[in-house]
């Protein structure tokens, strides 16, 4: 089935749902760390799904992988902060748990896309997919 949008992959909407959990979770931090570790922590979690849809949006499959790589990288990142976060006592075991699993399922995801990203350009000449599969 072709994806016409980056709104119907599944890494997409799980990027978005990790955005929605991360703003949950941030805005029980205590009134000082609003502009420090919890907004650092948003924009990590904005950048994962607006990667996704920007390489999307690109001509090239290579430029698309660029992309999801990126969007990896801000998980690794958010991820990151998530630890910092519970060491801080700022985030419940049952938030970090639940974010984390998020987190491991969505890296997984993207590096599923990326593999598929890299069959796809071995298999055309002019490095744009053939179809974008939905992941």
């Amino acid at each position: 089935m072709k994806v016409r949008s980056y709104k119907e992959l599944d890494v997409w909407k799980k990027g978005i749902e990790i955005v929605d959990l991360v703003y949950e979770v941030t805005n029980k931090f205590q009134k000082e760390e609003r502009y420090g570790l919890a907004a650092q922590m948003q924009r990590a979690s904005v950048s994962i799904p607006s990667n996704i849809a920007e390489g999307f949006s690109r001509k090239h499959t290579k430029e698309y992988q660029q992309f999801c790589y990126i969007a990896l990288g801000s998980c690794a990142e958010l991820e990151t902060q998530l630890i910092i976060a519970q060491r801080r006592n700022y985030v419940s075991a049952e938030d970090f748990a639940t974010l984390e699993e998020y987190l491991d399922h969505e890296s997984r995801m993207l590096m599923n896309l990326i593999k598929s990203l890299k069959s796809d350009a071995h298999r055309t000449t002019n490095h744009e997919p053939r179809t974008r599969r939905k992941i």
